[in-house]
């Protein structure tokens, strides 16, 4: 187990995760295939090539999973039990195939839960960025969090 427990992650804390991934066409075409999301500005080159951006967008909850999945080794592995909303999701910038995304979390806040003894809330604040160090997406995440043992 990897994932830190409730009471070892403090408000200002940040992470730097070093798992960096490239997002490439079949990403996008499965991801799209598997949650039945037919827009053609994800998946028709020809469409996305007469739009603003020139070429296909990368769907954007792909890139919410792919933002708060790569977190997940450095934070909550195994320590979590489970996730209680996000909020605040926006993307600043588009993601096309080939862009690499990092990862930053940074916590903002934490409290005990009221009705579990063995657990507290912690809201992760997660940036993700493209290889030109551009915004690409970002999220406000409430896990409920284990304590020690």
């Amino acid at each position: 187990m990897s994932g830190l427990y409730y009471e070892e992650f403090e408000p200002g804390m940040e992470f730097k995760h070093a798992l960096t991934r490239t997002v490439t066409e079949m990403d996008n075409i499965m991801f799209c295939a598997m949650t039945h999301n037919p827009q053609p500005l994800h998946l028709d080159a020809e469409f996305a090539k007469d739009t603003e951006f020139g070429q296909r967008l990368v769907n954007s909850l792909f890139t919410l999973g792919l933002m708060i999945g790569v977190t997940v080794s450095d934070t909550t592995l195994g320590t979590t039990i489970g996730n209680l909303g996000m909020s605040d999701v926006r993307f600043a910038n588009p993601v096309f195939h080939g862009d690499t995304l990092h990862v930053m979390t940074r916590i903002k806040e934490m409290r005990e839960s009221k009705s579990r003894p063995n657990a507290g809330l912690v809201v992760f604040e997660h940036y993700a960025y493209n290889q030109r160090d551009e915004e690409v997406a970002y999220c406000a995440r409430t896990g409920l969090m284990k304590k020690k043992p």
